[in-house]
């Protein structure tokens, strides 16, 4: 037994580097700058597609050559990020993002802006698993973890709206170029302060050769999954380049997970998603995102469309679910991490949120704003930030330093996936009643604003069918984390530290 195993409880653990908290901030902002992205396009994307003649057709490639590149290269930047070093592969996935969003600022033609969203993409998996693993091997202690994965939590789950708020400003006071410029600053003084701070432990690279089948099945799997998901949103689940795309996801992904099991060094070992604990996280994190993108989509259309807010109204509109789940995730989860089992915060925290998405099945077109969405928006903030924490900590917590680039690219890829999902399945759902019920009512909207109305009502009855589906998918996510978690609380357990032995936390353990 070591001599840090015996310190008494509460005792410091041993102290990691100290610029570690420094290294936070810079973490946080690259982390804060890729989860915007992911939405504040979509309020620019209107203004860019009249600027630059995108046709309908084709606008839908803003997002999804961002999404494709994105979603299929994590695992691949997360392997290149333990192969070469987390804080280099943190350092030029910053510059290389901020290289492609200047592109896009500067963009002339759409191809030019689907490349420059394409390479984004690419920066952004190598950036995204870069900066969480390297959470995951600086942060050991369990307080400490549990107060730095709050932060980073309540970004992973709040970006996204401020992205809104955001994308609001820049588009209606300057102008859609903005929504791209803007990462420039971000990443340039992430990489920066990075490059200065940021100190790796040693002993925590895996120096394998790379595994070019598993990249090459992963990639490909991973990309005919999203473009499926996507594909299905505009041309129907029954069109023949959506089943393929499916039918060639399900192939590609058994035959790498086939790969996976027998090659020497494997990009994606499989003791990080067999871990009962950790597959029950990326599961129960997929799961959640499905139902937080198809509302951020369906209450921008709402209070736009239907209330009339202006981009800036609508950002602000947000705002409470981001205080939400910044209270969750800093406060709530925070406080309690290190005194109870992750499941018990998993758990009510997705029913939580599942009460807030309850809340907004009542959505009529005259609802209002402070006596509905408002409680619903906080409800899910909170149960949203206070899941979140322990799931993002629980998810690197004990994995082999070695593995913590895969393993965080697998944080990220379930969310990844999830938003696909969640955009495609939800839209769909949303579309078809909308339809159903405006084919059932117009005949009787004899006047042209009883015609408006019914189509309006008809938009928002399809709105709520579709959160009917997320409140379900939510109480799944609650069902699984209660089902597949159950870690103790993380001050009873030990951590993977960067030198490839445990560091021991607070309480009497036994050290390996």
């Amino acid at each position: 037994m070591s001599e840090t195993a015996l310190k008494a409880p509460g005792a410091a653990a041993p102290s990691g580097d100290a610029n570690r908290w420094k290294a936070l901030v810079f973490i946080a902002l690259a982390q804060l700058m890729v989860v915007l992205d992911a939405t504040i396009v979509n309020i620019a994307l209107p203004s860019a597609q009249v600027d630059l003649g995108i046709s309908d057709g084709n606008r839908q490639w803003v997002v999804t050559a961002y999404a494709l590149a994105f979603g299929g290269l994590l695992l691949f930047g997360g392997r290149i990020a333990d192969l070469w070093g987390r804080k280099r592969a943190f350092v030029l996935g910053l510059a290389g993002f901020a290289a492609a969003s200047a592109l896009g600022g500067a963009a002339t033609t759409g191809a030019m802006m689907f490349g420059a969203r394409a390479l984004q993409g690419v920066f952004g998996a190598l950036l995204a698993p870069a900066a969480l693993s390297l959470l995951a091997v600086m942060f050991t202690d369990a307080k400490e973890r549990a107060k730095a994965f709050g932060i980073y939590g309540a970004i992973a789950g709040g970006g996204g709206a401020v992205g809104l708020i955001l994308g609001g400003f820049l588009t209606e006071y300057l102008d859609w170029r903005w929504t791209f410029f803007v990462n420039v600053p971000f990443a340039v003084v992430a990489a920066a302060g990075a490059y200065f701070v940021v100190r790796e432990p040693e002993g925590g690279r895996n120096r394998s050769p790379l595994d070019v089948p598993g990249v090459i099945l992963s990639t490909l799997g991973l990309v005919s999954l999203v473009y499926g998901f996507t594909r299905a949103e505009s041309d129907g689940w029954g069109d023949a380049v959506t089943v393929s795309m499916f039918v060639a996801s399900g192939v590609l992904l058994l035959a790498f997970a086939l790969v996976e099991s027998r090659v020497k060094a494997p990009l994606l070992p499989l003791r990080v998603v067999t871990d009962r604990n950790r597959g029950g996280i990326y599961l129960s994190l997929g799961l959640a995102i499905i139902g937080m993108f198809g509302l951020f989509l369906f209450l921008t259309y709402y209070l736009q469309v239907v209330k009339g807010y202006s981009p800036v109204k609508t950002g602000f509109a947000f705002l409470p679910m981001v205080v939400g789940m910044i209270t969750g995730s800093t406060q709530i989860g925070t406080r309690l991490m290190t005194r109870v089992p992750a499941r018990f915060l998993m758990g009510p925290g997705f029913l939580v949120a599942a009460l807030g998405m309850l809340l907004l099945t009542q959505l009529e077109t005259d609802s209002s704003y402070g006596a509905l969405l408002l409680p619903a928006m906080v409800l899910l903030g909170l149960g949203m930030g206070t899941a979140f924490m322990p799931a993002m900590s629980l998810a690197t917590q004990g994995v082999e330093p070695r593995d913590a680039g895969v393993a965080s690219a697998m944080v990220n890829t379930s969310q990844q996936v999830g938003g696909a999902i969640g955009t495609a399945l939800l839209n769909t759902i949303a579309a078809s009643a909308t339809t159903s019920y405006i084919k059932d009512h117009i005949a009787g909207a004899t006047a042209k604003p009883q015609a408006e109305l019914v189509k309006l009502q008809g938009m928002v009855h399809g709105y709520t069918s579709a959160i009917w589906f997320a409140v379900g998918i939510l109480a799944l996510a609650s069902l699984i984390a209660f089902t597949f978690v159950n870690a103790g609380r993380p001050g009873s357990t030990t951590v993977a530290s960067g030198e490839g032995v445990e560091d021991e936390l607070p309480v009497p353990v036994v050290a390996h």
